[in-house]
């Protein structure tokens, strides 16, 4: 029973499935391991353990009866704070949100407690999620895995942190500019970001409707495969016999290598090495129309945030910790004909990345260029927090602007990962590859 917290999602799921495994046990375990940790007041921001042995006990039910509904059926998971969860406070990590709480789920909790997910409580995050850091002196800062004293990443710091330190199977976050991939990278996870439209957002607090998208951060590629099905109310994909062997997959140069510090760039040739040993081609590539987009960044993203919490963060501007009030201000001065400009700038850029990256498997890019910075050096601010932030959600962007769906994946150097791009809604087919490619990383 002791070792239930670190084994993988997957692996509980069919513990359940054996009967090894009594799911309303399994909870109370998460749980009184969640009440002793030193941290769970850094990573939780609250619990909902009523609910959550409640449908443990529904799930148990249902296993003994033979009619478990997906493999994940009892397996205990996390959610970010910007997901709605009725009767409880939903709060987006921000002042601003303090006390507000829905009268329903939202729909992607809807879906996934029908799957029989089991859900364990509410994760802090960056406020509003506008930030890459995970750095949030208003409400708590989670740590990483790695490093207690340096942030988890953002926006979803919390998800990754209560998987990361055993305090949950797998953690359902959101990425906007990174928020799954960053927390996961610099926490050695798995990280997936969906398609945008792909999951539903309904009931989801937004930040640029956009680019939002929702994705698990797990253990393992087939974990992101289970969790990713049970969001979607599917069946997933079937990753047996996955392999990179003979695939080519297209080594991005333009931006995301540029000041790549020592330690993310010794992981990534690492990967690369490993791949090419497994039978992976690796081919260099630019692509220079990417670079239109990320310069835009500043309009597409702050601008819709803007448009979103502008009235309510002019009504408290206390509220909000200075520097991510700042980058929401930023959005103040953008137009509606800079804003159509920018996106149709990105839908032309989107059409080039297309036509150079349609001959690979898929796109691969250091996760992110830097570590997970220090907490206290974040606080003292100035240039630091800003470079360090801009830095974090860089590589990760790409993703968002280009429309992919992608999957980071541990190099085996601690806090740095290795990403894969594919096509937008070509999860299935990016999951078998991150499959293949977790092989050979391992």
């Amino acid at each position: 029973m002791s070792d239930w917290t670190g084994m993988s999602a997957a692996e509980l799921g069919r513990g359940i499935g054996k009967g090894e495994i009594d799911p309303v046990a399994l909870a109370q375990s998460f749980l009184d391991k969640i009440e002793a940790h030193p941290l769970k007041d850094r990573i939780y921001a609250r619990l909902t353990p009523e609910r959550a042995l409640a449908e443990a006990g529904a799930a148990r039910d249902r296993a003994a009866a033979g009619q478990r509904r997906s493999p994940l059926d009892g397996v205990p998971v996390s959610w970010k704070d910007l997901f709605d969860t009725a009767g409880v406070a939903t709060e987006a990590g921000s002042k601003l949100l303090a006390g507000r709480t829905p009268d329903e789920d939202a729909e992607v909790l809807k879906v996934a407690t029908a799957m029989g997910l089991v859900c364990l409580g509410k994760t802090h995050m960056s406020e509003l999620a506008f930030s890459g850091l995970g750095l949030n002196p208003m409400t708590a800062t989670p740590p990483s895995v790695n490093d207690a004293e340096a942030v988890a990443g953002g926006s979803s710091s919390g998800a990754a942190a209560s998987v990361a330190f055993g305090l949950a199977a797998a953690g359902i976050g959101s990425d906007t500019g990174g928020s799954v991939r960053i927390p996961s990278c610099w926490n050695d996870l798995v990280g997936l970001k969906t398609t945008s439209g792909r999951v539903s957002l309904k009931g989801v607090v937004p930040l640029a409707v956009g680019f939002d998208t929702v994705g698990p951060l797990c253990r393992t590629v087939e974990d992101a495969a289970l969790v990713f099905a049970a969001l979607e109310g599917r069946t997933a994909p079937d990753l047996t016999g996955a392999s990179v062997e003979g695939r080519r997959f297209a080594r991005l140069r333009t931006i995301v290598e540029d000041d790549l510090r020592a330690e993310p760039a010794a992981g990534y040739e690492r990967a690369l090495a490993k791949l090419t040993e497994a039978g992976a081609e690796i081919v260099d590539l630019e692509v220079p129309e990417v670079a239109i987009p990320m310069a835009d960044a500043g309009i597409l993203y702050t601008g819709e945030a803007w448009a979103l919490w502008g009235e309510v963060i002019e009504a408290d501007p206390e509220a909000m910790f200075a520097p991510i009030r700042e980058r929401f201000e930023g959005g103040r001065s953008v137009s509606a004909a800079d804003y159509i400009r920018a996106w149709n700038r990105m839908i032309a850029a989107r059409e080039a990345w297309a036509k150079a990256t349609a001959g690979f498997d898929a796109v691969l890019c250091p996760t992110a260029p830097i570590l997970p910075p220090n907490v206290a050096k974040l606080l003292e601010g100035g240039d630091y927090y800003v470079t360090e932030n801009l830095l974090a959600l860089r590589n990760t962007r790409v993703g968002n602007v280009m429309g992919t769906c992608t999957l980071t994946l541990p190099t085996g150097v601690p806090s740095c990962g290795i990403s894969l791009m594919c096509p937008p809604n070509d999860e299935d087919r990016l999951l078998r590859l991150g499959a293949g490619a977790e092989k050979a990383l391992s």
